[in-house]
Parts: structure tokens; C-alpha cells; sequence
């Protein structure tokens, strides 16, 4: 297989790169996180970033563990939620760095609109495609396919020879998604593509969590959403090219 055009093939060798190659540059390719600030970024309904729970910390994006979030004076925990792109887009590829905690769970979400998320509880929580990142040793939802890492989540399984890297280590993803073809890879290698409206699809959509969600699977300039599923993960080198058809 081959990596989409431009499309950086190799993992960040150190943390605080987010920075695009003049290649990169050239190719359309534009930063969404710039290792330093949330700049581009607010939380799913929220008018800015939920900051006890999400944190730019050694050149990444990280998600502080729900557990370890400091409580408000009333005793309860501060709300979290997904982290938002400001941007929407409708014909692109992603790329980015991420590494999960032992026995987490996170994602990346696309095509989503914010207003239909919001619509629905839990009110902070982006519905839309997800490229699901778990510890599929030792998370429950390691038990399904499905659920498992580089997944399109709840549709679509990656492969069990995926070549995903250790929990703690760096991993690169990509998504690509023109017109109702839509790619995920992992570490250099694709690992599944789909085409909405197709049959298989439409059986994956009427077995899943979504059927219910008749506007799950239409087109939309979305939003990017970095999950928060509760567990600590790290982002960085989130990157985009937007693909003009």
C-alpha cells in the first residue's frame, strides 16, 4: 500500500516538531495545533477549552486523566468534553501523533456537526465517524473489533496484524475522507477504507450505535474532535490538507 500524497509517512521524531516541511507547505498542508497553544480549538458547545481536563504541555495536546481532574469548590468534578476544531472540513486528509495510557481509551472524530451533538446527551460528546485509539489488550472494548484500534468505531474493523505500536509509544494515523470514500491508516499502512452508501456500510450503520441517528452518515463540512473518553492521551503534529474535488 502507499501513503496518500503528501501525506507524512513517518512518526515525529521528537515532541515539540508540529512544524510542516517546506514539501508539506507546498503540498497544501496546514498545522492545526502549533505546539504551544490551543489556538483553532474550544470544547464541543463550550465558547473555549475545558482546561481542567485538556492541557498543551511539551509540544502536545494532552488529556488529563478525569480522575486526576481538580474538583470545584462545591466538591464536584470540573465537566469535561470532546476538543473541537474551529474549522470544518469537508474533503481532506488528518495526520497526527498519538500515544494512549495503559488501559485507555480516545479517539479522533470527523465529519461531526456540532449542533446535531449537542442535540443529544451526553451533550459535550462529538457524534460522527471515529478513528477509535485503545489499549485493545486491556480495555474492555478490546473484546470487539469493532472497538478496537484504527477502527472506523462500532463499523468497521482494522485488522489483527495492524501495526500498531506499544501503549506509551508514538503512533501516526491518518485519515482520509473525498467525496464517500473514506481511508484509516496506521503507522504507514492502510488498514481499512469504506464507501458510504454502499452495502456493507449501510449494514455496518444499521447494526451500530448510530441507526438511530437517521443524519449520522450524511456529508457535512464537520468538525476535527480529539475525544474525551476520560482516559490520559497525547496528540501532536495534528495536520490537515483539504483535498478539492
Amino acid at each position: 500500500a502507499t501513503t496518500p500524497a503528501a501525506s507524512p509517512d513517518a512518526i515525529s521524531t521528537v515532541a515539540s516538531s508540529n512544524q510542516l516541511s517546506t514539501a508539506e507547505r507546498d503540498g497544501g498542508w496546514t498545522q492545526l495545533f502549533d505546539g504551544r497553544t490551543f489556538t483553532g480549538w474550544r470544547g464541543l458547545g463550550y465558547p473555549s477549552v475545558p482546561a481542567q481536563h485538556w492541557t498543551v504541555e511539551n509540544g502536545t495536546i494532552r488529556k488529563i486523566a478525569s480522575g486526576m481532574v481538580p474538583v470545584q469548590a462545591d466538591g464536584q468534578p470540573s465537566e469535561g468534553g470532546d476538543l473541537m476544531s474551529v474549522g470544518t472540513y469537508r474533503d481532506f486528509e488528518l495526520a497526527w501523533d498519538w500515544k494512549i495510557s495503559v488501559g485507555g481509551n480516545s479517539g479522533v472524530k470527523y465529519n461531526v456537526s456540532e449542533e446535531l451533538s449537542t442535540a443529544i446527551a451526553p451533550r459535550h460528546a462529538a457524534k460522527g465517524f471515529e478513528y477509535q485509539m485503545l489499549d485493545d489488550a486491556r480495555h474492555s472494548d478490546g473484546k470487539l473489533a469493532i472497538h478496537r484500534t484504527a477502527a472506523l468505531y462500532d463499523l468497521i474493523p482494522a485488522p489483527d496484524d495492524k501495526p500498531v505500536r506499544p501503549v506509551g509509544e508514538w503512533n501516526h494515523s491518518v485519515i482520509v475522507l473525498s467525496g464517500n470514500h473514506g481511508e484509516h491508516w496506521l503507522n504507514g499502512r492502510k488498514v481499512i477504507e469504506y464507501d458510504l452508501g454502499s452495502p456493507q456500510m449501510n449494514e455496518a450503520l444499521a447494526r451500530s450505535k448510530y441507526a438511530p441517528m437517521h443524519w449520522f452518515a450524511e456529508r457535512r463540512a464537520g468538525h476535527i474532535v480529539l475525544q474525551d473518553h476520560g482516559d490520559e492521551v497525547f496528540f501532536r503534529d495534528i495536520k490537515l490538507r483539504e483535498l478539492h474535488r
